[in-house]
């Protein structure tokens, strides 16, 4: 990136996030613990979809970060769903960043480890190019490049297999609908042949306010240590829990889901080792700590 996003974090500078009542984002808020001033904006606060808003917004709030946390993720959904899927993980960051590039602030966006073809069975490093096997996937890739081509000081995370304690009520992420359909008695088959970095939000959040004042590449992988599958990531949570499940490890074939996606999608953290910042805690740790947090008075 051509400039680092320092200034932008320290004293004086004012930090926009966008999506704050999400998982990701309300974990950026709650961990936020910088010299600079917090602004948080959900989704009734800011429609991204809304340039002429986003704009007038942005330009009266004066902030010397923007951090995008929306993203439309229903990746089966976006096969039939291609213009809406664009829309806010491709178009709308077109038009957060230049209105960012417009105030001299730093970008910072988030996009997802499925911009892959998991054709690999070592983790994907920054460097390795990108080959999306679902409209997906398309969408948030065309999103990075969007960031990077009209905002000079963009910063954007991959990310993997999000789960936290925000946004769980509505559509929940992952672990919350494996323990959901347990406790309904609902038999369960969940793909074994899929391995990924699944990864705890509130972990990603710290890491990402560790990292943005001294930034010097434009992109990074961000996930919880270690891999696992879809299958073994489920069996794991229900064991933390203590919930008894119906389960059958089943192959994405005869899952039959309408997207594809990488049979390996684990990321490397090259760009955070040359920070001289370490990996973050590994996913079962980290989900140990989740399933703690989400069990106690709150």
């Amino acid at each position: 990136m051509a400039e680092s996003p320092r200034s932008g974090v320290a004293a004086g500078g004012r930090v926009v996030v966008i999506g704050a009542t999400g998982q990701l984002g309300s974990d950026l808020v709650r961990t936020f613990g910088g010299p600079a001033t917090l602004i948080p904006l959900g989704s009734r606060d800011l429609d991204v979809l809304d340039a002429a808003r986003v704009r007038s917004t942005l330009a009266e709030l004066r902030p010397t970060v923007v951090i995008n946390t929306t993203a439309y993720n229903f990746v089966d959904r976006a096969e039939e769903e291609r213009p809406q899927a664009f829309a806010l993980n491709a178009e709308a960051v077109g038009s957060l960043a230049a209105t960012t590039h417009s105030l001299g602030a730093v970008f910072v966006h988030f996009s997802t480890d499925y911009v892959f073809d998991g054709r690999k069975r070592t983790p994907y490093v920054e460097t390795d190019a990108p080959g999306p096997l679902s409209a997906y996937g398309e969408s948030k890739l065309a999103g990075e490049g969007l960031a990077l081509e009209r905002c000079e000081r963009t910063v954007v995370f991959r990310v993997c297999g999000l789960f936290g304690i925000g946004g769980r009520s509505g559509k929940g992420n992952f672990v919350e609908t494996m323990l959901r359909l347990a406790r309904e008695g609902k038999p369960l088959r969940v793909v074994a042949d899929q391995v990924l970095g699944p990864s705890y939000t509130l972990d990603l959040a710290r890491k990402v306010w560790a990292v943005l004042p001294k930034a010097t590449h434009s992109l990074y992988h961000l996930t919880s240590g270690g891999q696992t599958s879809w299958y073994e990531f489920a069996r794991r949570a229900f064991q933390l829990a203590g919930v008894t499940a119906d389960i059958t490890p089943v192959t994405a074939a005869e899952f039959g889901a309408r997207a594809q996606r990488p049979a390996y999608s684990v990321l490397g953290h090259a760009h955070l080792a040359a920070l001289g910042e370490d990996d973050l805690r590994p996913w079962d740790t980290a989900l140990a700590a989740y399933i703690a947090e989400r069990s106690s008075p709150r």
